[in-house]
């Protein structure tokens, strides 16, 4: 593909350098709302993180081929089961193996690391792949308190500091930081035209207000903290100030999903990232167990509600339930975007899910086979 069938494809697209908004995007097919991806890059029971990061590249060249339209990777630390440990690495990767996707973190911990380092690594990103990047931030660790601490070695600790630690990489990202500060000479290498847009991440109300209050786009881990959905949507939006990125607020919330041949086949997926986050919650974490783990675990009365409560936050079934479910779930949120995740065992089955949403939806390359 040349460079102009290229930048043909991200014009039609809506993604890459000539998209009129990097923060909004375009429903298509028949869905009524932009569907996304938040990828973990999911290593299984008898997989190697290798294999993992193999099948992430596949699955976001297909998701690019069927019509998705964000494709994030989240930072995670400590965790067997999660291979995207360096959100930057990741999406440069990515981005060699993909053209019109638009690639992003979901996020990256902005506590673990300095302000300045995350301006170099997404301008890096941003002078590499021009006008696909989002730069979505988190104020939790992503691990536990012992990696945590390992991480922030030489960083501040203590007191929560984020929306300072913001303003930072704003300053770094923009090069407008006021004559005087300390920083005021220095230039966050390389930086570009463009820069990519921010994104506050959150599971509860902080993240909700100050994303809010600064008029930035806000993402909400539904598929984690559900029962704090609409409270913390509920104040973004009561707390949302116009900015020079948004004249009005926009939202997306991360959603599980696994689309099968029938609702039986979607749910014994399903159990095995149950499992897995049983574990991950009893501080024993690992890789995803395969369904034939997860089906022959001895539950105590306990374990089987917590298995229970998490599958019943989980849209899952035939692509027909799924989309219904994703549907209801968008008109009882008012979100604007709904983004995808399927953190099961198995590859193909993975693959498969994120396939039988696209086609669904009647997304534009849904027909087309995984690349």
């Amino acid at each position: 593909m040349t460079t102009e069938d290229r930048q043909e494809n991200q014009r039609e697209n809506g993604t890459g350098p000539h998209a009129a908004d990097p923060v909004r995007a375009t429903a298509r097919g028949t869905a009524p709302a932009p569907l996304s991806i938040l990828d973990l890059a999911t290593v299984g029971a008898g997989h190697t993180p290798a294999q993992a990061l193999a099948a992430t590249t596949t699955l976001a060249r297909s998701a690019e081929r069927w019509g998705y339209h964000r494709f994030w990777v989240a930072e995670h630390h400590g965790m067997p089961g999660v291979a995207s440990s360096t959100p930057a690495v990741l999406l440069a990767h990515l981005g060699a193996h993909t053209t019109t996707l638009r690639l992003g973190s979901g996020g990256v911990m902005l506590p673990n690391h300095a302000p300045l380092a995350i301006a170099e690594q997404f301008g890096l990103l941003e002078a590499l792949h021009p006008g696909r990047i989002d730069l979505g931030l988190g104020r939790a660790p992503g691990t536990d308190p012992a990696t945590a601490r390992a991480l922030r070695r030489g960083l501040d600790e203590g007191a929560d500091d984020f929306p300072h630690r913001l303003a930072e990489l704003t300053h770094f990202l923009d090069g407008s930081f006021p004559d005087g500060h300390p920083y005021a000479r220095l230039t966050a290498v390389p930086k570009g035209e463009g820069r990519p847009p921010l994104w506050l991440l959150g599971s509860s109300g902080f993240s909700a207000r100050l994303a809010g209050r600064l008029g930035l786009p806000f993402a909400f881990a539904h598929h984690f903290s559900s029962a704090n959905t609409l409270p913390a949507l509920d104040l973004y939006r009561a707390e949302f100030r116009p900015s020079a990125v948004l004249d009005e607020p926009y939202a997306l919330i991360g959603v599980s999903a696994v689309a099968a041949g029938d609702e039986a086949a979607a749910r014994r997926l399903a159990r095995s990232a149950a499992l897995g986050m049983l574990r991950l919650r009893r501080g024993n974490p690992g890789p995803i167990p395969t369904p034939e783990e997860a089906e022959a675990y001895p539950y105590s009365p306990v374990e089987a509600d917590f298995i229970d409560d998490w599958l019943g936050n989980v849209v899952l079934g035939t692509p027909g339930e799924v989309s219904d479910g994703l549907e209801a779930l968008r008109k009882r949120t008012g979100v604007d975007e709904l983004m995808v995740t399927s953190h099961i065992h198995g590859h193909e089955a993975r693959l498969r899910s994120y396939g039988l949403i696209a086609e669904a939806y009647g997304l534009p390359g849904a027909a087309s086979p995984a690349v």
